[in-house]
C-alpha cells in the first residue's frame, strides 16, 4: 500500500514533543515544518504564515496537520483548516492541549490570574517573556505587566530537572507563588496519536491508537 505524504507545519515551541510523538508512532512518511515560536506574542501573524506556505505546497502533499490550537487567532486558524482540509491541535492554546479535556478550564476557574508555564515556555522565559516584552531594558514593565497576576502554573511536559529550575526561576522573577502540575503530553499526544493511526499515515492495516508517553 502507498504512504500517504504528509506535511506536519507547526509551532516551533513544540518541536522536541511533535519529534518524540512521531517516533513512538512509528511515523516516517511526514515532512515537518515549523514557524518561529515567538509568534507566541504576535498571534495576529500565525495564520498570515500559514496560509502562505499552503498556498505554495498544498497541492504536494496528501494530508496536512498543523501543530498549532487557535493560539490567539480568534478562530481564524480554523478557517485556514477549512481551506486546506486540514487537522490541528485541539483547543485553544498548548496549556490547555498539554492537559486532560477540561483542565484547564477548572485552574482557570481556580484562579483567573494565573500565568502559565510549558516546559518550552519555562526554559525560554528570559527571551520569550523578558526580552520579547521590554522588561530588560526596562524593568519597571514587570509591575505593570503582571501587576493582577497571583500566581505561576507550570505544565510539565518531560518532568526535567531543567524544566523546573527554570520554572520556578521565573515564578521568583515575578515574585509569585508556583505551582507545578506532571502532565505529560495531554491531549496533545492523543491528537497526535489519533493522526498517525495507521490506516492514515502509515499505509498498513488499522491497528488501532498507537501508545504515547504520558
Amino acid at each position: 500500500m502507498t504512504r500517504p505524504s504528509v506535511l506536519v507545519l507547526a509551532c516551533g515551541a513544540l518541536a522536541r514533543e511533535l519529534e518524540a510523538a512521531f517516533k513512538v508512532n512509528g511515523v516516517g512518511n511526514v515532512k515537518v515544518e515549523y514557524l518561529s515560536a515567538a509568534l507566541h506574542n504576535r498571534p495576529e501573524r500565525i495564520c498570515e504564515m500559514l496560509r502562505t506556505r499552503l498556498a505554495s505546497v498544498r497541492r504536494s502533499f496528501d494530508r496536512v496537520f498543523l501543530g498549532y490550537a487557535d493560539c490567539g487567532t480568534g478562530g481564524e486558524i480554523d478557517s485556514v483548516c477549512a481551506e486546506f482540509d486540514a487537522q490541528r491541535l485541539p483547543g485553544a492554546h498548548c496549556y490547555e492541549f498539554y492537559l486532560p479535556p477540561g483542565a484547564f478550564n477548572a485552574l482557570h476557574d481556580e484562579e483567573p490570574g494565573t500565568f502559565y508555564l510549558t516546559d518550552f515556555l519555562a526554559t525560554h522565559f528570559d527571551r520569550l517573556v523578558v526580552e520579547t516584552l521590554g522588561i530588560e531594558k526596562h524593568p519597571e514593565l514587570l509591575d505593570i505587566y503582571f501587576a493582577n497576576y497571583k500566581r505561576v502554573v507550570f505544565i510539565s511536559q518531560a518532568g526535567s530537572a531543567k524544566a523546573s529550575a527554570a520554572a520556578a526561576s521565573a515564578a521568583r522573577r515575578l515574585g509569585l507563588p508556583l505551582k507545578t502540575i506532571e502532565a505529560g503530553w495531554g491531549q496533545f499526544g492523543d491528537s497526535v496519536a489519533a493522526f498517525s493511526e495507521a490506516d492514515i499515515i502509515s499505509g498498513k492495516e488499522k491497528a488501532g491508537p498507537a501508545l504515547v508517553p504520558r
